[in-house]
């Protein structure tokens, strides 16, 4: 929040690591997370007098790093071609499961306890944090794009130009390679 006592720029300032890191996972590199994030900063110093507090300001400060994501990705659509994870995916997920469509004994699901304190436990976020960078790179993209930036299946699918059905199958290979990389680093 801003106050009498902290400039904008002290604000923005603070934000600024958290915005790089989210830049870097969403973007997978690091000069173009940079000049992401200090596009943001620049917007954001100039428009802070339009901020009027319906949200935090660092809601604000990330709606405007989303907007500028997507503005870079939709660039880089028009001269990057869409890599596929499938073969690796596909391999990891045959390993989870049976012939017969049952989990393997040692990959089923594990309790995770109380979701409230697991969401206030700042080890899980690290956790997190590490397992969204070790996915692959079109699979982190499709994740974050969803769950972090919120983003609907039509936008998602018109920014990476990808089908929907190719979508919901990135998005459930994603979620279980989260949930064995988080079982493996936090719950064990």
């Amino acid at each position: 929040m801003i106050t009498a006592t902290h400039s904008p720029d002290e604000h923005i300032a603070a934000l600024r690591p958290k915005l790089v890191a989210f830049a870097r996972l969403q973007l997978r590199d690091n000069a173009a997370a940079e000049d992401t994030v200090q596009d943001t900063l620049i917007t954001a110093l100039e428009k802070h007098d339009t901020f009027g507090g319906r949200s935090a300001f660092e809601t604000w400060v990330f709606g405007i790093l989303k907007n500028k994501i997507l503005e870079r990705l939709r660039q880089q659509g028009r001269f990057v071609a869409w890599q596929s994870d499938e073969q690796s995916d596909d391999d990891a997920l045959e390993n989870l499961f049976q012939d017969n469509g049952r989990w393997q004994a040692t990959k089923r699901p594990v309790p995770w306890g109380d979701p409230d304190q697991v969401l206030e436990n700042t080890a899980f976020w690290k956790v997190l944090d590490a397992c969204l960078v070790a996915l692959p790179e079109n699979t982190a993209r499709v994740f974050t794009m969803r769950e972090l930036m919120e983003l609907s299946t039509p936008e998602i699918c018109n920014v990476l130009d990808i089908s929907e059905s190719n979508c919901w199958v990135i998005l459930h290979r994603a979620r279980l390679k989260l949930r064995d990389c988080i079982e493996k680093g936090w719950l064990t």
